[in-house]
């Protein structure tokens, strides 16, 4: 049984190295590329069966981001956003279970080397998508109130009080990189080493039950990461505490 907490590396293009959770994250984003083409492709005023249940989840999600924006044109904005963080990390975690996923590879040393490893088990794809999430959220604010406006959160001289409140804030935003990242690292590779160590010695009987559990928190951890990325926009667009 072999367990590894960096991604393994493959090969290198021009030096930069090309590693089985790089591969996989290719095939989810090309996977979800055709579906969005397939099921968008030919729109029309009278709905399929399959047309009219993705604009039902679409509208679902619609309504429920403008419960918490309390603004349709807000949610419309933020919409592509939080959906696409959710489809991308929902579909990436889902992908992890598909039969050839973790099988097929290559011989190094006498170990079998994935050509596809689950994508959300390397650090450096829940770090990035911890930025992309950190930074939209940084950006919201900023466009709803302005940079001086929004940066007096963190930073004011009112009083000692203020100023000792905003840099705890100030560190708390910066300290979300870690959390979001974290969170979704662990929480999926956690399931990865469980099922691995699972299947070895208890081969026939616990593995199918525990793929649908982790099955389940893979949807959720998706939803988490997108909810509380949508959570931390909304935080931000609000008036400074004081503002007029």
């Amino acid at each position: 049984m072999h367990i590894s907490l960096a991604a393994e590396r493959l090969f290198t293009i021009w030096g930069i190295p090309v590693t089985n959770t790089l591969t996989a994250e290719f095939v989810v984003i090309v996977m979800l590329g055709l579906v969005a083409f397939f099921v968008g492709r030919n729109p029309s005023l009278i709905p399929s069966k399959i047309q009219n249940f993705f604009e039902m989840i679409i509208d679902f999600a619609l309504g429920y981001m403008e419960n918490v924006f309390g603004s349709r044109k807000m949610a419309k904005q933020y919409f592509p956003l939080i959906a696409t963080i959710f489809l991308f990390i929902a579909a990436s975690n889902l992908f992890d279970f598909i039969p050839f996923v973790g099988s097929i590879g290559i011989w190094n040393h006498g170990e079998l080397v994935p050509l596809l490893r689950p994508v959300n088990t390397d650090l450096n794809v829940t770090l990035a998508l911890a930025i992309i999430a950190v930074i939209s959220i940084e950006v919201a604010g900023i466009l709803a109130l302005g940079f001086f406006k929004y940066m007096s959160k963190f930073f004011t001289l009112s009083s000692p009080l203020n100023f000792t409140v905003g840099l705890i804030e100030f560190v708390s935003e910066m300290s979300r990189f870690v959390s979001f990242s974290f969170r979704l690292f662990g929480n999926i590779f956690a399931g990865e080493v469980l099922l691995a160590v699972v299947a070895y010695f208890v081969p026939y009987i616990l593995p199918v039950p525990l793929m649908a559990f982790e099955t389940f928190i893979g949807v959720v951890q998706a939803a988490v990461f997108a909810m509380l990325t949508l959570f931390f926009i909304k935080l931000a667009v609000v008036k400074p505490h004081g503002a007029h």
